[in-house]
């Protein structure tokens, strides 16, 4: 290490396995910023279920061996690199992205993935927009193709992305349905867009949702735990109806018929396969929500780094979610 670098507090992940391998240590160098990059002192960082795919090793795209987790940071920028002109020391930003890791300090970022957070939202929730958001965005437009007047089901609406997708969706003009899985993710659901919540730990619930659509069906249904619910999904569609796979933590028998005299379609949604100019439209949109209003995190759980294996346990066998996870840096 060179005589002088300054060092900083960051989970490192050594090896893959449980949450046991995210390791604090103070012993980390903080990273410099290079050409198109920013350095952002870190006040929160979200907490994403992917994060816990990738930390045991089971995702399809792994980091290199050391690393540390996370992507959604909101804090101030410390320092920018050569060649930045969108930002400069001493503004308030978050993230869709990170070069360095968000777990940390310090991060570096890429300067197309850093975005101005509005003074009147917290670093706290700037640290919930990042992946929600920009995921949920994508899933309704750029994967369902949504058009104002359809109905959306949100199957899982009480987490981070679920709240976006309420919250936008009714933004621009759809009937919204919710479920979730306590009586305080269903008030957080309807405070954020639903016009209607269903619990999804109710034995009858999809005859509940059944009889709020009548025979239409539900035009598009935005999923968060796709292997327990896409079999129902299914048969809660429309003609020409849309599953949008967001999560899924393993595999589900369906009938492929079902999908047949509906014409119906299951798509899958990666945000990181969204290409540039898809990634700034979901920006301007959510910019705007910003400035109006309608864009407002709701946060959850809140640790601190030295308890991030006990936040991404939870995430995964928590009893129900309610509002955005995140981790509080300073």
């Amino acid at each position: 290490m060179a005589t002088g670098q300054k060092l900083m507090r960051a989970v490192r992940v050594f090896e893959f396995g449980g949450p046991e391998v995210l390791k604090l240590r103070s012993d980390v160098a903080r990273p410099i910023p290079k050409n198109h990059q920013v350095l952002i002192k870190v006040h929160a960082c979200g907490v994403n279920p992917v994060e816990t795919y990738i930390r045991s090793g089971t995702y399809n795209r792994l980091p290199p061996l050391p690393y540390t987790p996370g992507s959604d940071v909101a804090g101030v920028i410390e320092a920018v690199g050569d060649n930045v002109s969108a930002f400069k020391k001493g503004d308030r930003v978050f993230t869709t992205g990170t070069v360095s890791g968000g777990y940390a300090e310090y991060a570096v970022a890429a300067d197309h993935m850093v975005y101005s957070l509005p003074e009147k939202l917290d670093f706290k929730q700037g640290a919930a927009i990042g992946i929600p958001y920009f995921t949920a965005y994508r899933a309704l437009f750029h994967s369902a193709r949504a058009k104002a007047g359809e109905t959306v089901l949100v199957h899982g609406a009480s987490g981070g992305v679920g709240i976006a997708t309420c919250q936008i969706a009714r933004a621009y003009g759809l009937r919204v349905l919710g479920t979730a899985g306590t009586e305080k993710g269903q008030n957080i659901v309807l405070q954020n867009g639903a016009h209607e919540v269903f619990n999804h730990k109710d034995v009858n619930y999809i005859d509940e949702i059944k009889k709020s659509v009548g025979d239409k069906g539900i035009n598009v249904i935005i999923e968060m735990l796709s292997n327990v619910n896409l079999s129902n999904d299914l048969k809660l569609l429309s003609h020409g109806g849309r599953v949008i796979i967001v999560g899924s933590r393993g595999p589900i028998e369906i009938n492929p018929r079902d999908t047949m005299t509906k014409e119906s379609s299951i798509i899958g949604v990666s945000l990181f396969s969204s290409s540039t100019e898809e990634f700034q439209q979901s920006a301007a949109a959510l910019q705007a929500g910003m400035e109006t209003g309608w864009l407002k995190p709701v946060i959850g759980s809140q640790y601190p780094l030295e308890k991030v294996a006990q936040a991404h346990e939870n995430i995964i066998h928590g009893s129900g979610t309610a509002g955005k996870m995140i981790l509080l840096i300073c």
